[in-house]
């Protein structure tokens, strides 16, 4: 009887500081983590059930070749681009914004700062779209055209009670409009359970400011809005270093096309990355508006180093890397030369290097001989395994998954099929980059008790 009263009473405890685990997580302190849902994720707007992966693959390279073209149209020189580019992307999260909370669907993008959300009396959009109502909301307030938040928008003016409204466009010719407004936003950290929680814990930010959009159109429609992660004051991170004391961090780790997990995508103390072989880089001042830029020093391929100095923007919206073409064609050769293997033509040609891979022993042979890339960024040595320089495009065929900037693109890149398995955290306070290799399928997983 001893035994089993002791027995519940083990028991008891365990579950009270289980519970009581949960209620505490309702702060920051710790950090949240959300889910990134890829555009081809069955919890996407955009999925599309005809298409397989090596469909997906390909329309994530020609979107990439968009955008680095976006970019191109908005450079500057020596590595300085204009504020918006466009809005060719790769993945969205969930936002909740107002009280009560009304749950919203929207694009993360590290290359713009603006947040903002579809609200009346915005145009329906088809479902899942949702268009938020800020007169149910008891938090919501307007933000007066006199305020610095308003001034530092590109493009805003008064209406005629003295609020302000904005205008935003993008190089893809997308544009929205609408009243910069502040509310509640709360984050939904960790689904499926944090510690064995049933309910997802929430973190519950006050007085963020957001674009209440009053129209959009493009590639805008189908989801509820934007969320701005880059550097400026506007942003999503930004703003939650100033709300909480969280910092302005946030990370990120992207699990291969070919996986169908999650990401996560991380804040505050969760976006510390401590997994080993971490290299952390400085970032470059931010004169490139919301972007992220690295100097890049030198490449090595096995024995063979190429110094070859440019700036790189660290884009998770990208699937390619873009390289200078010298030294695209120095690395080419170099990897060619390596693997040995016979080479096939592109699907579309799209791509430099292609390699048949069908049959378990050809897959061996050709995994075996490439060899690792070690980008050096400063002191920070990023090492990227065949996973990272080469997708496979079609059953069968796989190709290196880097590009040379051209005259249609000037500018470098490092894409997210070269950070796929890597953590990847930003800390805007220190001005650095870390990545580290990880296993992203496992960092993100649902739990039960």
């Amino acid at each position: 009887m001893v035994t089993i009263y002791r027995a519940l009473l083990l028991v008891g405890i365990v579950l009270t500081a289980r519970l009581c685990a949960c209620k505490a997580h309702g702060g920051v302190g710790d950090g949240f983590s959300v889910e990134l849902i890829h555009r081809d994720s069955v919890k996407s707007p955009y999925y599309d059930p005809a298409l397989s992966v090596h469909d997906r693959v390909l329309a994530a390279i020609r979107r990439s070749t968009a955008r680095a073209e976006a970019l191109a149209r908005s450079y500057i020189g020596d590595g300085i681009v204009s504020q918006v580019v466009s809005k060719p992307f790769e993945s969205m999260m969930v936002v909740n914004v107002g009280t009560p909370p009304t749950r919203m669907l929207a694009i993360v993008d590290t290359g713009s700062d603006l947040v903002w959300l579809k609200c009346k009396p915005h145009a329906a959009t088809a479902p899942p779209g949702v268009v938020f109502d800020p007169f149910s909301s008891s938090t919501f307030l307007r933000v007066p055209c006199y305020t610095d938040a308003c001034h530092a928008l590109p493009v805003s003016q008064c209406d005629s009670s003295y609020n302000c409204y904005y205008y935003q466009s993008y190089l893809d010719g997308s544009k929205t409009d609408g009243y910069l407004s502040t509310d509640t936003f709360t984050f939904d950290s960790t689904p499926g359970g944090y510690m064995g929680c049933r309910d997802y814990p929430k973190v519950r930010v006050p007085k963020v400011n957001f674009g209440c959009s009053a129209s959009s159109n493009g590639t805008l429609m189908i989801t509820d809005g934007v969320v701005g992660l880059g550097r400026r004051n506007d942003s999503l991170i930004s703003q939650l270093g100033i709300r909480t004391t969280l910092g302005r961090r946030f990370s990120y780790c992207m699990v291969p096309f070919n996986n169908n997990a999650s990401s996560a995508l991380n804040f505050g103390a969760r976006a510390a990355v401590t997994e080993p072989g971490a290299a952390t880089a400085v970032l470059l001042p931010s004169s490139a508006g919301p972007y992220y830029l690295l100097e890049l020093q030198s490449v090595k391929i096995g024995r063979s180093t190429f110094h070859h100095p440019s700036n790189v923007l660290i884009d998770s919206g990208s699937a390619l890397t873009y390289l200078d073409k010298g030294l695209i064609d120095r690395m080419v050769e170099d990897i060619s030369w390596q693997i040995g293997l016979p080479t096939v033509r592109s699907p579309e040609k799209l791509m430099r290097l292609c390699y048949g891979v069908s049959g378990v022993l050809r897959t061996y042979l050709f995994r075996k001989r490439v060899p690792d890339v070690t980008l050096y960024f400063g002191e920070a040595a990023v090492t990227l395994t065949v996973d990272n320089t080469f997708v496979e495009v079609q059953k069968g065929i796989t190709c290196f998954a880097m590009a040379p900037v051209t005259e249609h693109h000037p500018f470098s890149i490092l894409g997210s099929i070269a950070q796929q398995n890597m953590h990847v955290g930003y800390d805007l306070d220190k001005g650095t980059i870390t990545f580290a290799p990880a296993d992203c399928a496992s960092s993100y997983k649902t739990t039960s008790l």
